[in-house]
C-alpha cells in the first residue's frame, strides 16, 4: 500500500502513525533503535506490506498491468488503491479527508528530528505540493506516476499507467474495496496483537 493507507490502517496513535510511515526506510533490525511505538508502527508496515503482496485480489489488479509495467506493476497498484482510498475517503472516516491530512502533517512536523533524512528532505514538497489530498483526483495520481517514472530515469513508463487506471476504472476500483476491507480487519487485528506483545515486554 501507498502513504494515505498506511497512515490510515495506524490508528490514532501518532507515533505508531509515524513509525507505519517512515518503515520503508528502516531496514532489518535498524528498527530496534526507536522508541516503542515507532517500532510498533515500522512493524505494522511490514505485516502490511507481507499481507498486500501475497492476496490475490491485489494480484488481479497488478496482472492487469503486468504486461506494459513488469515489475513495476505493484508499484502502480499500490498509488492507484491509495486513489480509491482518497475518493471514497468517508466510507472509511468520519475525519474529512482534508482535516485528517493536515493533522498527519502536523504530527510529521511534531516528530521531524526522528525522521529518516529521506524523509525530512522529501516533506516539505509533500505538504506544499500536499501529495496526499492529491491522490483523490486523477491529475493528482498521475503527477505521482511522473515523479515516479523520473526516479528510474524513464525506463519503468509508469506515467502511462493512467491510461490503464481510467480504462478498467471500475474494475480497479472493485478490487481495492474488496481487499480494503480485508485489510482493514487484518491491520486491527495486527496491531492489537503488536500492542499487547510489547506491552508484556
Amino acid at each position: 500500500m501507498n502513504f494515505l493507507a498506511h497512515i490510515y490502517l495506524s490508528g490514532d496513535n501518532p507515533s505508531i502513525t509515524i513509525g507505519n510511515f517512515i518503515a520503508d526506510g528502516i531496514k532489518g533490525k535498524r528498527y530496534e533503535k526507536y522508541p516503542k511505538d515507532i517500532q510498533i508502527g515500522i512493524l505494522l508496515h511490514r505485516e502490511i506490506d507481507t499481507f498486500t503482496d501475497a492476496h490475490p485480489t491485489v494480484r488481479l489488479s497488478t496482472k492487469r498491468l503486468h504486461e506494459n509495467y513488469g515489475h513495476y506493476s505493484g508499484v502502480i497498484v499500490d498509488i492507484l488503491y491509495d486513489h480509491f482510498l482518497a475518493k471514497n475517503w468517508s466510507r472509511y472516516s468520519n475525519t474529512p479527508l482534508e482535516l485528517y491530512i493536515d493533522d498527519f502533517y502536523e504530527t510529521l512536523k511534531a516528530h521531524f528530528t526522528i525522521l529518516p533524512l529521506r524523509i525530512q528532505k522529501m516533506m516539505p514538497y509533500m505538504i506544499a505540493d500536499n501529495w496526499l489530498l492529491s491522490y483523490a483526483k486523477i491529475e493528482g495520481i498521475q503527477k505521482v506516476l511522473n515523479g515516479m517514472n523520473q526516479r528510474t530515469r524513464n525506463i519503468s513508463g509508469m506515467h502511462k499507467a493512467t491510461d490503464e487506471l481510467q480504462e478498467f476504472y471500475e474494475e480497479f476500483e472493485e478490487e481495492f474495496t474488496t481487499f480494503f476491507e480485508e485489510l482493514r480487519a487484518f491491520s486491527t487485528e495486527k496491531l492489537t496483537l503488536l500492542q499487547q506483545m510489547y506491552a508484556s515486554e
